[in-house]
């Protein structure tokens, strides 16, 4: 006998309707058809970069139409497979039918995951910056074991990601990274790792094995849409450009190319160093600083309340939001909504963070975070 029933499809029907008038489906099937006509039009790439940003508009929008689409195409194959199953008792047509729907469930969860996401920037993209904090040597390494789970978790989630910046420390891991990840709700979903994340363990540097904590800081930005307007006086900037000493990846640099811009005014500074071109790393530093001064503006207009980054503080004991304890036990605990795991590998090897990360939002929208 099958486990699902008429019911359990209506209530999924009735899910997914929802999440449909959320996502406003029909508006971005409009947009859709609006964009394609566009980039169908003589002498569309003559303009490459104005061509390049309306087909990644148009990418996005076609996310939640497909996604949606998909998920009503599944559950009219529940349906059918069910009905069919029930009237010929065949075996393999009702595993068939439970089998889709427990991937529509998956897949419904995902997208209900959206409506959680209600902020400006959410469904954007992200400037992700991990900083080493109290711990010394230590903390620089900690901030490299941080920097790869996060680019395992993008991964997984099939997130793009570009290295900003990222210079090897001078003993032990590095000095800072900086990347910009690049998909669906990115902003949104990382907005989850805002804050200081503490590390215990038996220190790789003490002859003596003793335990170590350290420290190290996730702040987490949107890239800002081009539309989105913040006045930067070129007077304001000093720009010096130095030797790249980057992590590699897309290649280390040989010349000259670095840049790291300083808003004067604010005492801002932003390092890009990845790029093979002095103009794109200046580039990419721009759009950086851009996130970092609107959200200045936006903590001056709400002093309590800082919407992009949360509270600051410092980088150590008393202001973390999660522990990472490797000794004398193994454990990562979410100090918010006590979320824990005894597999710590499974965390910071292979970026196991979506028990964490959409933990977060569900404890958030149930007003946790008030």
């Amino acid at each position: 006998m099958t486990d699902i029933s008429r019911e359990d499809i209506e209530g999924l029907s009735e899910r997914l309707d929802k999440v449909e008038a959320y996502l406003h489906v029909d508006e971005k099937r409009g947009k859709v058809a609006e964009l394609e006509k566009l980039s169908a039009e003589p002498g569309f790439w003559e303009d490459a970069e104005g061509a390049s940003k309306t087909m990644e508009q148009l990418t996005r929008a076609k996310e939640d139409v497909v996604a949606i689409d998909s998920a009503r195409s599944e559950l009219e194959d529940v349906k059918a497979a069910l009905e069919l199953g029930e009237e010929t008792g065949d075996e393999d047509l009702l595993a068939e039918a439970t089998s889709t729907l427990e991937r529509l469930v998956s897949d419904l969860g995902e997208l209900e995951l959206s409506t959680w996401f209600t902020g400006e920037f959410d469904h954007g993209d992200a400037i992700v910056t991990v900083t080493p904090g109290q711990g010394g040597l230590e903390a620089q390494d900690w901030c490299d074991m941080l920097f790869h789970m996060y680019l395992r978790y993008c991964e997984r989630r099939g997130w793009k990601v570009d290295v900003n910046d990222a210079p090897v420390a001078d003993v032990i891991g590095i000095d800072r990274a900086t990347f910009t990840v690049s998909g669906r709700n990115a902003y949104g979903m990382l907005r989850a790792e805002q804050g200081v994340h503490r590390l215990v363990r038996i220190s790789p540097t003490d002859d003596k094995k003793r335990r170590q904590t350290t420290f190290a800081g996730v702040e987490v930005l949107p890239v800002l849409p081009d539309d989105v307007t913040v006045d930067i006086d070129p007077q304001d900037l000093r720009i010096d450009v130095y030797h790249a000493t980057g992590h590699g990846g897309q290649g280390v640099n040989t010349t000259d190319s670095a840049v790291r811009i300083t808003h004067i005014p604010t005492g801002t500074v932003v390092t890009c160093q990845n790029e093979r071109s002095q103009i794109q790393n200046k580039a990419i530093a721009m759009g950086i600083l851009r996130s970092r001064l609107y959200e200045r503006e936006l903590a001056k207009r709400e002093a309590e309340i800082d919407e992009l980054r949360g509270p600051k503080h410092d980088i150590g004991f008393g202001n973390q939001i999660r522990s990472y304890v490797l000794y004398p036990y193994k454990m990562v605990k979410d100090l918010r909504t006590g979320i824990e795991t005894g597999n710590v590998d499974a965390v910071l090897k292979d970026g196991d963070l979506d028990p964490f990360v959409i933990g977060y939002h569900r404890w958030r929208v149930g007003g946790g975070d008030e």
